[in-house]
């Protein structure tokens, strides 16, 4: 990334990187530790080609990092911070959807039709 970038925009590669749903169960799995990639292959269930490109990405971004022990490659957070955004995510969610449930709740409520 050149240092020109602005920070807004660093932020939304960053968010592009993380918006797979493979690389988000990627990381998800490796908030306990470092895996190595069989591990993530039988947890995540998808082709051996698609889990190595997700991978990748998330290499190049700086998100993961790897280690080779012998025939094993590790992966690892490359940040405990990752952990925490994607801690951030899912109480983003559950607020949003409390937040819709009692919406819908209120309209119940109401009498409107749903």
């Amino acid at each position: 990334m050149s240092p020109h970038v602005p920070l807004y925009q660093a932020k939304a590669e960053l968010f592009r990187t993380l918006g797979h749903p493979v690389r988000i169960r990627v990381l998800e799995l490796l908030q306990d530790g470092p895996r190595p990639v069989r591990e993530l292959l039988a947890d995540i269930e998808v082709e051996s080609s698609n889990l190595s490109q997700q991978l990748a990405v998330l290499r190049r971004a700086g998100i993961v990092t790897s280690s080779r022990e012998g025939s094993v490659v590790r992966y690892t957070l490359a940040t405990p911070d990752v952990a925490q955004l994607l801690l951030s995510g899912r109480r983003i969610l559950a607020s949003m959807l409390t937040e819709r449930e009692d919406l819908l709740a209120e309209l119940r409520d109401s009498g409107e039709s749903v």
